[in-house]
C-alpha cells in the first residue's frame, strides 16, 4: 500500500475536522482507495490550544513554510483563510509541484486566475470542492459529471447564515436585527456578519461557479451584489401573499452569449423547490443543455461537511500522484477567451416594488406614467390598506424590463411629492 504524506496549514475548526475525519475513517479510506493518507505536519500560530483531537508528537508546528517545503509532504491543505499569507503559501507549494487542497473561496474569487495559471505552469493541481457549498459536491460535478453540458443557468442558495435569518424572519415574524442576533447566538453568524449579510460570501462563490461553468475568469468587480441587511419582515409577508418566498440567491445565466452574474435577495415562486430550502441548508440548481435541471442540496458549511469535501479532494490528489496523472482533471480550464460578463444594466429582470404612496385619486396614474416612460409594464398591484390623504404601501409586480430602465424609473419615482419613502425593490426569478 502506497503512503501519501499530507501537510495541513491551519488547525482551526475545519482543520480539526479534517484531522478527525482522517483518524475516524482511515481504514475505510484505505479500503476504498488502496492508499494510506498520512498526516505528517500541521501548522498553526497556536499549537497549545486543545482542539478536541490529538495528533502524534512532533506533528504540530508554527512554521508553515517548513510544511510547504518539507520533502515528506506530498499534498498541502490550506485552511488558514485570508488572502495574503494563504496566497503566498499556496504559490510556493505549487512552484514545488505539490497539489493544493483549499476551501479559500475569497482567495480563489480574487486571485484564482493567477493561481490556476501557476498550477498549470508547474504541472500540478488546485482542488477546491470545499470553497462552495460545504459538503455538497458541486465543483466536481461541474468539472467532471456535467463536462459534456453547456450550462444554461445556475441558481444557488449559497450562504447558510442568510438563509437561516430569512427563514426565522418569515416563520417567526422576526425583525432582521432579532434574527441576526439569534443566528449569532446559535453560532450560524459571525460577530461581524458583514461578509454574509452584505452578500460578499455568496458573490465569491458565484464567481467560482461562473468561472468554472463558462470557462473564463469572472472578475469580482463585475458581479452585482446586494445583501439582506435591514430587510423588512413586511416584505416577506407581502411576498408570501403573492405566492413567493424571499431567498438570498446567486443567479448565473447565459444571455445572448454573455454571462450575467448577480447576487441579491430574490422572490422565488412558492411551488419551486428552491423556495423550500430552509435554515442553514444550501441548494444549487444547474440547468445543462443535455441533462436538464439538476439540484444539489445539503449543508453548506460547518466542520464536518467541509472536512468531508476536503478529504474527497485529498483522495483525488493522492490518486493523481500515485498514478502520475497530474492535470488529469484540472481544477479550472480557461478555454473561453471571448467570454465576458454582461453589463448589469443590460440584464432582463422583473421586480417586486413596494412604494409608499399618498392615498388620493390620480396618484397611481402618476406612478404608471413614470414606469411607462421607461418601458416597464405592470403585471399586478396589491394595496392592502386605504387611508384617504395618508401614506399607504402599494405593491407592484412588473413584467420583464432592462435593469437600467428600472434604476432610472425608481430615481424618478422616489422624488415625486406623492411618494413618501424610498421604493423597496426585489428582483423576481420565475425559473
Amino acid at each position: 500500500m502506497k503512503t501519501v504524506g499530507i501537510g495541513l496549514l491551519g488547525f482551526g475548526t475545519v482543520g480539526a475536522g479534517v484531522v478527525e475525519g482522517l483518524r475516524k475513517n482511515q481504514g475505510l479510506l484505505e479500503s476504498r482507495t488502496g492508499l494510506k493518507l498520512e498526516l505528517r505536519r500541521v501548522a498553526d500560530i497556536d499549537i497549545e490550544r486543545d482542539r478536541g483531537v490529538s495528533v502524534p508528537p512532533g506533528v504540530l508546528t508554527n512554521d508553515a513554510e517548513a510544511v510547504v517545503a518539507g520533502p515528506e509532504i506530498d499534498i498541502v491543505i490550506e485552511l488558514i483563510g485570508g488572502q495574503n499569507a494563504a496566497r503566498s503559501l499556496i504559490a510556493r507549494a505549487l512552484q514545488r509541484g505539490k497539489p493544493v487542497v483549499t476551501a479559500n473561496k475569497a482567495l480563489l474569487a480574487e486571485h484564482g486566475a493567477e493561481l490556476f495559471k501557476l498550477a498549470e505552469a508547474n504541472r500540478t493541481d488546485i482542488f477546491f470542492e470545499a470553497s462552495v457549498g460545504g459538503g455538497i459536491p458541486i465543483i466536481r460535478s461541474l468539472r467532471e459529471g456535467l463536462v459534456s453540458n453547456r450550462i444554461q443557468s445556475i441558481y444557488g442558495i449559497l450562504n447558510g447564515t442568510c438563509n437561516y435569518i430569512l427563514t426565522r424572519m418569515e416563520q417567526n415574524r422576526m425583525s432582521f436585527a432579532t434574527a441576526l442576533k439569534e443566528a449569532q447566538k446559535a453560532g450560524f453568524a459571525e460577530a461581524d456578519p458583514a461578509l454574509d449579510v452584505d452578500g460578499l460570501d455568496t458573490a465569491h462563490k458565484a464567481v467560482i461557479l461562473a468561472s468554472l461553468a463558462y470557462g473564463f475568469s469572472v472578475p469580482m468587480r463585475e458581479v452585482a451584489v446586494e445583501g439582506i441587511r435591514g430587510l423588512d419582515a413586511l416584505d416577506l409577508r407581502y411576498a408570501l401573499e403573492l405566492g413567493y418566498r424571499i431567498k438570498m440567491l446567486a443567479v448565473i445565466e447565459q444571455e445572448n452569449g454573455d454571462v450575467a452574474v448577480r447576487v441579491h435577495p430574490t422572490l422565488v415562486p412558492m411551488e419551486h423547490i428552491i423556495a423550500s430550502v430552509s435554515g442553514v441548508f444550501n441548494a444549487v440548481l444547474i440547468e445543462g443543455d443535455e441533462v436538464g435541471d439538476v439540484l444539489f442540496y445539503g449543508k453548506g458549511a460547518g466542520r464536518d461537511p467541509t472536512a468531508s469535501a476536503i478529504l474527497g479532494d485529498v483522495v483525488d490528489a493522492a490518486r493523481n500522484l500515485v498514478c502520475h496523472a497530474a492535470r488529469r482533471a484540472p481544477g479550472f480550464v480557461n478555454y473561453n477567451h471571448q467570454g465576458k460578463v454582461k453589463a448589469v444594466g443590460e440584464t432582463e429582470v422583473r421586480y417586486y416594488l413596494r412604494l409608499t404612496l399618498l392615498d388620493k385619486p390620480g396618484v397611481f396614474g402618476q406612478i404608471a406614467a413614470v414606469l411607462g416612460r421607461h418601458d416597464i409594464s405592470i403585471a399586478s398591484v396589491l394595496q392592502k390598506e386605504s387611508m384617504a390623504g395618508r401614506q399607504v404601501p402599494v405593491i407592484i409586480i412588473t413584467h420583464h424590463g432592462k435593469e437600467k430602465a428600472f434604476r432610472a424609473a425608481l430615481d424618478e419615482l422616489d422624488v415625486l411629492p406623492v411618494v413618501g419613502a424610498k421604493t423597496v425593490r426585489f428582483r423576481i426569478e420565475d425559473f
